[in-house]
C-alpha cells in the first residue's frame, strides 16, 4: 500500500454571493449579433485554460449539446453555437465528428436562423426505413425554431450529415408562446411510433408526441412533478431513455433545470418509472436526483443509434456565470462523454454515469504518485481511500493554488471547495462555492474515486458512477502535487493525451 500522508494545508473558503441568475431565453431573447472574435491566426487549442482532452470549437461560443446520433461509424456532436463570436447568441448548429468519442473534428456551421428564427436545441436520428420520405437511412434533426415563440422544425441531411435540408413544411409542431423547446426524438418499438419529449420551460414539465413519419405530430401525454423547495424552474433538454433493470425494463427521464440545481444555477436531474408509449409514471421516490452532484454539468443528453450503450455529454459550464468565464477566442467545452447505467442502490434504482472506456486511447501508464505528479496535458488520478476516517485531498500546483477535497468517513460524502485559492474566480461573484456536497453512496469499507484533471476542469467519479461531480476550475497551471490526510490512501495516476493534432 502507498500512503500518502502529508500536511494539508488549511484552506480558507470565500462567502458566496448572490448574483442576479442570467438565462439568454428571457433576459437576452432579441440579442443582436456581436462583432465576430476572429483570432489572427488559427488555434492550435492551446490557449491558457483551453481544454486538452474535452471537446471545444476552435472559437466563439457553446452550449448545449445537440443532435446526437451513431451513424456508419461515426458519432456527430452537433451543439449550440454563434458563429459571430464569444458571447451568446445568433444560435446556430456548430458540429463535430469522431470515430472513438474521444478525438474530435471540427465540421462546417450545420443549421443557422431562418425566418422561423434561431436554431435551439434538438435531436437526431436516422430513419432507416424511411418513414418520412425523406430517404432511407436519412438523417433527421428535430429543433426548435426560436422568434417571439418556440416552435418544433425538421431538417435531414441524405449526406452523412454534411448538408441539410430544411422541411418546408416547417414547423411541425406549432405554439403560440416562448416555453416549448429541446425536442428529444426516439423510436418506440412496441407502440410503433416516434416519440418526442418536448421541455416546457418555465411553464415546467415535459410534453410528450407521438408520429408515425416524424412530420404529422399528436400530443401524448403531459408529465410533471412538483419538487420541494423548488417551486419555479426553468425545465430544458429532457431525454426519456430505457434501461435493463433486474431482469425487466425502467425508464429515466433526464431533465436539466435552471436556476434550482443541486447547489447553485444549473443541474441535471432525472426521474425514474415506467413509460407504456404514451405516459411516464415516475416511480415513489425523493425526487430530486441528480445526475451530477457538480456546478458544471448541464443540458447533456444521449446519443441515438447506439444500441444498449446509453452514452451522454455534457455542456461544461453554468448560467450563473457562463458568459464570464474566462475563455478566448472561445468559451465553454463539454463534458467528458459518459456511459450511463442504471444500477440498485439500497433498495432504489440509481442513474450512474462513468467516464467512456475510449479515454484508454489517450492514457499513458500508471504510476504510483507520492506527492509530485508528472502531469503533462491533463491526467487521471485513481484514489483508494478508507472510510474509517476522515480524509483532506487536496491538489496544487507552483503558485500555491489549490482544490481540496473533504471526504467524511461518517456521513459517507465528499465536499469539493472551490474558491480564490483555487484560481482564477473574480470573473463572477457567483463562482466561489464554499461546498460542493455530493453523497458516496457506498456502504464500503473504501471508496475509489477516479479524478480526471484538464486545465479547467476536474471531473470526480466513484469506480462505480455511483457518483459524479463536475466543477470548472481556472488554475494558472496543472495541479500537479498531491496531498492527503487522514485515512490511509492508495495513489495513482496516468497521463492523457491531448486530443488535438
Amino acid at each position: 500500500m502507498v500512503a500518502v500522508i502529508m500536511t494539508a494545508a488549511i484552506i480558507g473558503c470565500g462567502s458566496e454571493e448572490s448574483g442576479q441568475d442570467y438565462n439568454p431565453l428571457i433576459d437576452d431573447p432579441q440579442q443582436e449579433n456581436p462583432t465576430p472574435e476572429t483570432p489572427n491566426t488559427p488555434s492550435g487549442r492551446n490557449e491558457a485554460y483551453r481544454p486538452q482532452i474535452h471537446y471545444t470549437p476552435e472559437k466563439n461560443w457553446i452550449n448545449d449539446p445537440n443532435g446526437m446520433v451513431y451513424a456508419d461509424g461515426v458519432y456527430h456532436l452537433f451543439y449550440q453555437y454563434n458563429p459571430q463570436g464569444n458571447v451568446w447568441g445568433n444560435m446556430s448548429w456548430g458540429h463535430a465528428t469522431s470515430k472513438d468519442l474521444v478525438h474530435w473534428e471540427e465540421q462546417a456551421v450545420a443549421l443557422t436562423r431562418d425566418e422561423l428564427g434561431d436554431i435551439f436545441s434538438g435531436s437526431a436520428v436516422i430513419d432507416k426505413n424511411n418513414t418520412a420520405g425523406f430517404g432511407a437511412n436519412a438523417m433527421v434533426v428535430a429543433y426548435t425554431s426560436a422568434s417571439s415563440v418556440q416552435q418544433q422544425s425538421l431538417a435531414y441531411s441524405t449526406d452523412g450529415g454534411k448538408n441539410f435540408t430544411r422541411y418546408p413544411s416547417n414547423p411541425v409542431i406549432k405554439n403560440d408562446d416562448d416555453n416549448l423547446r429541446d425536442p428529444k426524438v426516439f423510436w418506440h418499438e412496441e407502440s410503433r411510433q416516434w416519440v418526442m419529449a418536448l421541455a416546457k420551460g418555465w411553464k415546467m414539465g415535459v410534453e410528450l408526441y407521438g408520429s408515425p413519419d416524424l412530420k404529422n405530430w399528436h400530443h401524448l401525454s403531459t408529465f410533471f412533478k412538483a419538487l420541494p423547495g423548488r417551486p419555479s424552474l426553468q425545465w430544458e433538454c429532457p431525454d426519456l431513455i430505457s434501461f435493463d433493470y433486474q431482469g425487466g425494463k425502467k425508464w429515466v427521464m433526464i431533465v436539466s433545470v435552471n436556476p434550482g440545481g443541486p447547489i447553485l444555477g444549473s443541474g441535471t436531474m432525472y426521474f425514474v418509472g415506467d413509460f407504456d408509449g404514451t405516459t411516464f409514471t415516475a416511480d415513489d421516490m425523493d425526487y430530486p436526483l441528480w445526475l451530477d452532484y457538480g456546478m458544471d454539468n448541464y443540458a447533456g443528453v444521449t446519443w441515438s443509434g447506439t444500441g444498449d450503450r446509453k452514452i451522454l455529454i455534457g455542456w461544461m459550464n453554468n448560467w450563473q456565470y457562463a458568459g464570464d468565464v474566462p475563455c478566448s477566442p472561445w468559451r465553454s467545452a463539454m463534458t467528458l462523454p459518459r456511459e450511463l447505467k442504471l444500477i440498485e442502490h439500497e433498495g432504489h434504482p440509481l442513474l450512474a454515469n462513468i467516464v467512456v472506456p475510449e479515454i484508454e486511447t489517450l492514457a499513458r501508464t500508471w504510476v504510483k504518485v507520492n506527492s509530485e505528479m508528472d502531469a503533462g496535458d491533463a491526467y487521471q488520478l485513481r484514489l483508494k481511500i478508507a472510510l474509517d476516517r476522515s480524509s483532506v485531498i487536496t491538489l496544487s500546483n507552483e503558485y500555491g493554488e489549490k482544490f481540496v477535497v473533504d471526504v467524511n468517513h461518517s456521513q459517507k460524502t465528499l465536499s469539493v471547495h472551490r474558491n480564490g485559492s483555487t484560481g482564477k474566480s473574480s470573473f463572477s461573484s457567483t463562482f466561489s462555492i464554499p461546498s460542493i456536497q455530493a453523497p458516496l453512496h457506498t456502504k464500503e469499507s473504501s471508496v475509489t474515486l477516479d479524478f480526471f484533471v484538464d486545465r479547467s476542469s476536474v471531473e470526480i467519479f466513484t469506480s462505480d458512477g455511483s457518483m459524479s461531480v463536475t466543477n470548472l476550475v481556472f488554475p494558472q497551471s496543472l495541479y500537479d502535487r498531491l496531498t492527503v490526510t487522514g485515512a490511509d490512501c492508495e495513489a495513482q495516476m496516468r497521463q492523457l493525451r491531448r486530443i488535438w493534432n
